[in-house]
């Protein structure tokens, strides 16, 4: 096998090759999340203790855990969305650090992701463009454009299951949380992580009835436009649609 960009990329990223960290020159840590808008629209999700959600085995989760790219167009409540959330990025303590204990595992706790959702089917949200916030548990409106859908659905390579979820989540990497620990290795990390929180989805989706389509082709500099981000120290590095089964 010729080698390539991939071979140099892992090369470069080993122990050897790491740069002083900013953690240890004494940076300040990065914020635990994005700054919220003081005038945003937030929109608080149900409390997950109070979301009642079917019993389900974990071996039959696994086992009937699939790829789902059709969808019966039924919408899912917020109460199943705010599970969802739950599942795959909810805190479930800030330590003295501090950082966040989640749902999830990340690489030392450092959580380098915000999650993004692609609302095409919620009961009582309008369709359009969110962002979550982990430590408020509540949705903030980003773009609510008639054609967001046909934008990140395009910046997908046209793939018809985004533009007929009921929702698709987007991953979002925050370079600087995980880079101020790990450097250039951290490049490594996020890609790891993503891979946590969206098998944490698809078990989760098993629960309310719900199939999942991992999505990691798409056209990096479309889908970063369609969301608001600048590609470098925000990219988006995972997608996920999800709705109904057929």
């Amino acid at each position: 096998m010729p080698k390539g960009i991939g071979t140099e990329f892992m090369q470069k990223t080993r122990y050897e090759h790491m740069s002083p960290s900013p953690q240890s020159q004494g940076e300040p840590q990065p914020p635990l999340e994005l700054p919220w808008p003081e005038q945003a629209h937030q929109i608080d999700l149900p409390a997950p203790k109070e979301v009642k959600i079917p019993p389900l085995d974990l071996r039959t989760a696994i086992e009937n855990r699939q790829t789902v790219r059709k969808y019966s167009g039924q919408p899912i409540s917020l109460e199943e969305l705010s599970f969802l959330l739950w599942c795959t990025q909810g805190v479930k303590q800030v330590s003295r650090r501090p950082a966040t204990l989640r749902n999830v595992p990340s690489a030392g706790a450092r959580h380098a992701f915000e999650t993004y959702l692609l609302i095409n089917r919620v009961t009582s949200l309008a369709s359009g463009l969110y962002r979550y916030s982990a430590l408020k548990h509540a949705l903030l409106e980003v773009n609510l454009a008639p054609d967001i859908t046909d934008q990140v659905t395009q910046a997908c390579l046209a793939q018809e299951q985004v533009s007929q979820s009921a929702v698709t989540f987007a991953w979002v990497a925050v370079v600087e949380r995980m880079f101020w620990r790990y450097t250039e290795r951290g490049y490594r990390y996020l890609h790891l992580d993503a891979g946590h929180v969206c098998q944490n989805l698809y078990l989760a989706a098993e629960a309310i009835g719900c199939g999942v389509c991992a999505i990691a082709a798409f056209n990096d500099d479309a889908v970063n436009q369609a969301l608001g981000l600048d590609g470098e120290q925000l990219f988006t590095i995972y997608l996920a649609s999800l709705g109904k089964k057929i």
